[in-house]
């Protein structure tokens, strides 16, 4: 018993000076939300305020129209462990994606996911109700924390460095590219077993689509591009390569009627012919350190 608690005491002085030094290096906002999300954990214990800080679907739309609720639900996880890992999301967002994108992207980023997550879905819920008429869907179904910029985090990561190798086995090996999709389907196995609230994987995957919407169409980058036209951060790259080609196929007709209807700009690829080497093809939202991390 004292040989385990001196082991204890010699990890925890190791440990503490790390996590203080890590805590220091991030940036403002980081610990700022940190703190919030620490803070509105003591707030879960109360009925009234997770009904009112976490989206309801029904309340979410008239006659209620509880808005704001799109804007506060991110901040509140109702176990422990969760807001354990949305700090460790935060804190690596901030050593990884913010030297890369800039302070003030990191925060867009931030809000614009946790608030369409919340919006998407209230009106995933919503359709769910319409197909099978029960309203606790709409009335006992709250909708609150941070899996949906997770999942946004993990979409982010697949972007800056597809290829880094996370696990390699003798049969196969994960990369950056698979974590989305693998994570999505351990929140759906966990849902499944009961140790997951069903709101969890659903939010999971509205934050995988509205990220890689955001990144791939609209984000600005410093060379006046928008978005990332790479074909490996296409839609079918999250899939396994057997069921790939159906996926681009689906996907690529969607694109082509946000095209028509004026929510996404065509694909343009340029070719410079009168280069001194061979052919060089530029795509928009890549910039020069983006082609190099990736190769």
């Amino acid at each position: 018993m004292a040989s385990s608690m001196n082991a204890m005491r010699r990890n925890f002085a190791f440990i503490f000076p790390e996590v203080k030094a890590l805590w220091k290096n991030t940036t403002l906002f980081v610990r700022s939300i940190c703190l919030i999300i620490f803070s509105c954990y003591f707030l879960s214990y109360s009925e009234t305020a997770v009904e009112v800080i976490s989206v309801t679907p029904g309340y979410l739309w008239p006659p209620h129209l509880w808005v704001w609720t799109a804007c506060t639900h991110f901040f509140l996880e109702l176990h422990f462990w969760e807001v354990c890992v949305d700090i460790a999301t935060l804190v690596l967002c901030g050593k990884l994606i913010e030297p890369l994108w800039g302070a003030f992207e990191m925060v867009v980023f931030f809000f614009l996911v946790n608030i369409l997550v919340g919006f998407l879905a209230g009106v995933f819920y919503l359709i769910l109700y319409s197909c099978t008429f029960q309203p606790g869907l709409l009335f006992s179904l709250h909708i609150h924390g941070l899996s949906g910029y997770i999942a946004g985090v993990t979409v982010a990561v697949k972007q800056i460095m597809p290829d880094h190798v996370l696990i390699r086995t003798p049969v196969t090996k994960i990369t950056n590219r698979n974590v989305p999709l693998c994570i999505f389907t351990l929140t759906v196995i966990l849902h499944v077993i009961g140790l997951l609230e069903g709101t969890y994987p659903s939010m999971f995957l509205c934050g995988i689509v509205i990220s890689w919407t955001y990144l791939r169409f609209y984000q600005k980058h410093r060379n006046g591009s928008k978005g990332d036209m790479a074909e490996n951060f296409s839609f079918a790259s999250f899939f396994p390569n057997v069921i790939q080609p159906p996926i681009s196929v689906v996907s690529n007709f969607i694109h082509s009627l946000m095209v028509r209807i004026g929510l996404c700009e065509k694909i343009v690829r340029k070719y410079d012919f009168g280069a001194p080497s061979s052919i060089t093809i530029s795509l928009p939202g890549m910039e020069a350190q983006d082609a190099e991390r990736r190769r």
